[in-house]
């Protein structure tokens, strides 16, 4: 019997989302079992963890919980964009996301290289040795599940850079839908929401916690 035409495309779309959606489901069990640790931890050392909060910078959690919503705006145009046949304009929204990736880092990175200038850290002996056992736990948790979000943002970044590639290889005229580049954007695009939705989490509950 003859294949139908097109069913093998359409049964390789199918598997590339099941597949996604199943390393998505992964990391919410990962990132669900630190924020159960937090739940407990928290309701434990109540008043530890307010005051532990006080030490973090909500202005910048603000400015970084901002420019991972303008990526997520970013990076829907870009899909939108290549499913438009509109390659060009895709790849602008792709650099475009992957520029809020390099600002948030950034950000990060002064904030957390001003934590760590002041003794503010897992293991240090300056000022983390007079903190209450729940103050740090605090930061124990702070910098594990704000290291493992960053973490995840560098890997997104890659994602998108290679993906841009992609796009930008594509022949001028080509379908992408039929060569699967779609797939591959829409993909990307569901592992960058998830990043952006975990610091959701992360920010009023680290940031916004006083």
């Amino acid at each position: 019997m003859e294949p139908v035409e097109g069913s093998h495309e359409h049964s390789d779309y199918i598997g590339a989302k099941i597949g996604m959606w199943l390393f998505l489901f992964t990391e919410v069990l990962l990132f669900g079992g630190l924020f159960l640790c937090y739940a407990v931890y928290r309701h434990r050392y109540a008043q530890d963890f307010h005051s532990a909060a006080h030490e973090l910078n909500a202005v910048l959690g603000c400015v970084n919980t901002l420019v991972l919503l303008t990526s997520s705006l970013t990076m829907a145009l870009a899909i939108s964009a290549l499913q438009k046949n509109r390659p060009g304009l895709s790849r602008f929204y792709l650099w475009a996301t992957i520029g809020c990736a390099v600002i948030f880092l950034g950000i990060k990175y002064v904030e957390w290289g001003a934590k760590i200038h002041h003794g503010i850290y897992p293991g240090s002996e300056h000022l983390m040795a007079n903190f209450n056992p729940g103050e740090r736990l605090f930061f124990g948790l702070y910098f594990s599940m704000t290291g493992l979000h960053g973490l995840h943002v560098i890997i997104g970044g890659i994602v998108l850079l290679c993906v841009e590639r992609i796009v930008a290889k594509l022949p001028r005229g080509e379908d992408p839908g039929e060569s699967g580049t779609v797939t591959i954007i829409e993909n990307a695009g569901l592992y960058w929401h998830l990043v952006d939705i975990i610091w959701v989490y992360l920010f009023p509950l680290y940031y916004l916690l006083t």
